[in-house]
């Protein structure tokens, strides 16, 4: 291996031990220590592929953020071209992929603000895109509604992400079903007045 793919393995190695420990026990709790032994290389190999945790964090944050940007919008491109079917298939695609896998769905609503002012312009930069997304796949709703196509936008995140940070913290989660279909209703209040 050349220097440069042994760097890129290590980071690779790194983002995966990190994936585990900032899912459980947290972000707080995770040592760059626990992290290297986690992931077989020395603190500084550490050093050399990331500036600190921080770094790391948001390595992994964004990563999750692609991948379910990547899902979701394969999600909508795949369902029939109406606003209902669009609707459906964005929040399904989101909550089934994030749910998928119980650390992705920690780290991208729980961890992400643990973690605090380290990755405030990541998850700006991931709410941005998801604003984006479901203000492009809403541009046929009746004028009216569309002056207030971004904070609708907006809060229909914020819904999203609380009704994932009950299902991550939750003893008895709601089914994935439950919040999705809580998640369509609160979009058709919101949106269609």
């Amino acid at each position: 291996m050349s220097a440069e793919e042994r760097l890129a393995e290590r980071r690779e190695r790194l983002i995966s031990a990190a994936y585990n420990l900032y899912s459980d026990p947290g972000f707080p709790e995770t040592t760059i220590e626990r992290l290297c032994a986690a992931a077989r290389i020395s603190n500084r190999a550490f050093y050399e592929c990331f500036s600190g945790r921080n770094e790391l964090m948001r390595a992994v944050h964004d990563r999750c953020v692609h991948e379910t940007l990547q899902s979701v919008a394969k999600s909508i491109e795949q369902a029939p071209d109406t606003l209902a079917t669009r609707v459906e298939a964005g929040i399904s695609g989101y909550i089934n992929f994030v749910t998928e896998d119980r650390r992705r769905a920690r780290i991208m609503h729980l961890e992400v603000r643990r973690a605090g002012d380290c990755l405030v312009s990541s998850r700006q930069l991931a709410v941005t895109a998801f604003t984006a997304m479901i203000e492009m796949n809403v541009a046929d709703l009746p004028e009216a509604v569309k002056a207030n196509r971004h904070l609708l936008a907006l809060g229909m995140i914020g819904a999203i992400q609380e009704l994932l940070i009950e299902w991550v913290l939750a003893d008895d989660p709601p089914s994935t079903e439950s919040m999705i279909s809580t998640a369509v209703h609160i979009f058709y209040r919101s949106f269609t007045g």
